[in-house]
């Protein structure tokens, strides 16, 4: 597993005061933050541009695309593990947040450690999953 100095999580929370703590957050961690996106098709450019290891997504964003629909494109275009970060938990959405295969689904208000084991789990996951397919391709099964 990497150094969590070199490990980038982007941050969709349309709520800015939000945003910025659970940046203080990771930064006392020890991640990088390298941006913070407020919408949907923002979170998507900044995907593309910073190429982050994580995705904290808020369930609902301001615009067009809410962060369920925001991760399915995501999912669909790019290797980034996504864990939602919302104050919803109820069944409709835990639904559909299912579909878009996420690495962990955290409620707010959360706790800092709740926050520090969901992101490990998730990154430890996306790097066994990226190593089993690696296993495959390379006819080592």
């Amino acid at each position: 597993m990497e150094d969590t100095k070199d490990i980038k999580i982007l941050v969709v929370e349309d709520e800015s005061i939000i945003a910025l703590n659970i940046k203080k957050k990771l930064k006392s961690f020890g991640y990088t933050v390298p941006a913070l996106a407020t919408t949907g098709e923002e979170a998507i450019k900044m995907a593309e541009i910073t190429f982050p290891d994580l995705i904290l997504m808020d369930v609902r964003l301001k615009g067009e695309m809410d962060g369920i629909r925001t991760a399915e494109e995501i999912r669909k275009d790019f290797d980034i593990p996504i864990v939602y970060l919302t104050a919803y938990s109820d069944d409709e959405i835990l639904e559909k947040a299912k579909k878009t295969k996420p690495y962990g689904y955290i409620v707010k208000p959360f706790k800092a450690n709740d926050l520090r084991s969901n992101i490990e789990m998730a990154l430890y996951r996306h790097e066994m999953e990226k190593s089993d397919q690696e296993t495959v391709c390379n006819g080592n099964t």
